[in-house]
């Protein structure tokens, strides 16, 4: 018996949906540019629609019987996924693991300092790796390393669970926690809610601050500054004198 090789059946998987003539379907269901319904067309028509209007004939939905297909601007489509998928890898959180290393006699300072390093990586969305580093003797007391790891995970269990239980390597203890997401999607909350009330604190100072400009400059303005001068009186005369009082004395 001769095995034929089967190789000529598959088919390329296509990198993106079939437009205009590469679509293989008999008939198609047309959506216009518009996303009104044209209805069920054959192939040659459809791709002919979408030739008089300079646009292209793209298959949406190949599963659907008969295959879906919308009219649109297929290059201008390609670009604004390509930009939507840029978009979102660019905002998409980046995850790295961040090391604190303590030693088993460490004081309590330097504790509190060293877990609010780790509190911090898990507030950012990283993970924190928290090892525990042994001097000479101290690796035969892996029950003292064990139990700092669980005071450290202990304070810090609202915001990281442990993804990696402590493991003796070497003259290293390790654990590391992963970010709790109820932990990161409060801290956003709280971060957009503080960001909205700075906002409004600063418009009420700008609208404090316009409201105070006109006033600030009448209190500038000189008293009596804008009004018009009042006339002085005129100056009397030494002949006006001398005739006021040959009169007073007639009288």
């Amino acid at each position: 018996m001769v095995l034929r090789s089967r190789r000529r059946d598959i088919r390329p998987t296509p990198t993106g949906p079939r437009v205009n003539r590469d679509i293989r379907a008999a008939e198609v269901r047309i959506i216009d540019e518009e996303g009104e319904q044209m209805g069920i067309l054959p192939i040659d028509e459809a791709v002919q629609a979408a030739e008089d209007r300079f646009l292209d004939l793209v298959e949406v939905a190949p599963n659907s019987d008969p295959p879906v297909c919308k009219i649109m601007d297929f290059g201008r489509y390609k670009y604004t996924m390509q930009k939507k998928g840029k978009e979102a890898k660019r905002r998409q959180k980046i995850v790295e693991l961040k090391e604190v290393k303590m030693r088993i006699k460490i004081d309590s300072h330097d504790y509190e300092f060293k877990k609010n390093h780790a509190e911090r990586f898990l507030l950012d969305g990283n993970k924190a790796k928290v090892t525990i580093m042994f001097r000479g003797r101290e690796v035969t007391h892996p029950d003292l390393g064990r139990k700092l790891l669980d005071r450290v995970a202990n304070d810090l269990m609202e915001i990281g669970t442990i993804e990696q239980s402590p493991i003796l390597e070497g003259r290293n203890m390790t654990m590391i926690l992963v970010p709790n997401k109820a932990a990161a999607r409060a801290r956003a909350a709280s971060e957009a809610k503080e960001k909205s009330a700075k906002s409004a604190s600063r418009k009420v100072e700008e609208q404090e601050g316009a409201l105070k400009a006109p006033l600030a400059e009448s209190l500038e303005k000189p008293a009596g500054e804008g009004a018009e001068p009042e006339e002085a009186p005129p100056e009397s005369t030494d002949e006006q004198n001398t005739e006021e009082g040959t009169a007073d004395a007639e009288a």
